[in-house]
């Protein structure tokens, strides 16, 4: 009799809400990280829609064993952590929210691992009490770290600036030690207050912060302000080490389930 194959572990993958001008709505997820779990962190990628209060968080995330929090042209709106109103044509994804505020503190409560990257690295600390800047081009001191919108679209994606991995942390066991690496830069917000529970993992050479993780959660946690998914960016070493530790983490919940 022939065993049956392992079951690789379901990983879901944040999906943002999506509006035609006439109005027609759709969830949607770029490729890019559909292919990043599903390749670099040999898992199954389950697409979440946004569907705010009406989702069962609990049911949910006892069917997953990784939950992977994506970037998106949309922010956080600022009632979330307190902060001013956005300004005018600021995108925005309320049902988003509503979605992965609450998800992200269940997750982690449960002991279902997160990778969280840029909006999702910017939820997380949202999520656990913290705030953002909402124009980080503007403050004394950073840099433009938003997209490159002149350049080819790979070109966007490669790297920007480097980040400075601190000692003794998570992010610092994945890469194999502390110091400096090259990212990319994609992004207008940034952690302003670091949310409780959050540890810094890597700062960039103006001083904001680029990752962070969650040591007292039971499973892996960690938020990177930079995109790793890219297909530009999974060719360092960095950014496979990354998937392929978030992909260890889910495969032993699902062993554990």
């Amino acid at each position: 009799m022939t065993a049956e194959p392992s079951m690789k572990p379901l990983i879901g993958i944040s999906a943002c809400v999506d509006r035609t001008d006439d109005g027609a709505g759709f969830f949607k997820v770029g490729d890019k990280y559909v292919d990043a779990i599903a390749q670099d962190a040999d898992a199954m990628p389950v697409l979440l829609p946004a569907l705010g209060e009406e989702g069962a968080v609990d049911g949910l995330l006892a069917r997953l064993d990784g939950l992977f929090l994506t970037g998106s042209p949309s922010n956080v709106e600022p009632h979330h952590y307190d902060g001013p109103d956005a300004r005018a044509g600021v995108a925005k994804d309320p049902a988003r929210d509503a979605t992965t505020l609450p998800l992200i503190r269940a997750a982690i409560a449960q002991g279902v691992p997160v990778f969280a990257v840029c909006r999702g690295h910017q939820e997380l600390n949202v999520a656990l009490g913290g705030s953002l800047h909402q124009h980080v081009e503007e403050l004394p001191g950073k840099q433009d770290h938003r997209e490159r919108k002149d350049l080819p679209r790979d070109a966007r994606y490669d790297v920007a600036h480097p980040v400075t991995v601190q000692e003794g942390g998570l992010l610092a066991q994945i890469n194999g030690g502390s110091g400096d690496v090259m990212v990319n830069s994609l992004h207008a917000q940034a952690i302003d207050r670091l949310g409780a529970r959050l540890a810094i993992e890597a700062i960039s050479d103006d001083g904001i912060i680029e990752a962070v993780s969650v040591p007292d959660a039971p499973a892996f946690a960690l938020g990177v302000q930079w995109h790793p998914e890219h297909k530009t960016a999974r060719a360092w070493p960095l950014s496979k080490a990354l998937f392929k530790a978030f992909g260890a983490a889910a495969k032993a919940r699902a062993a554990s389930r």
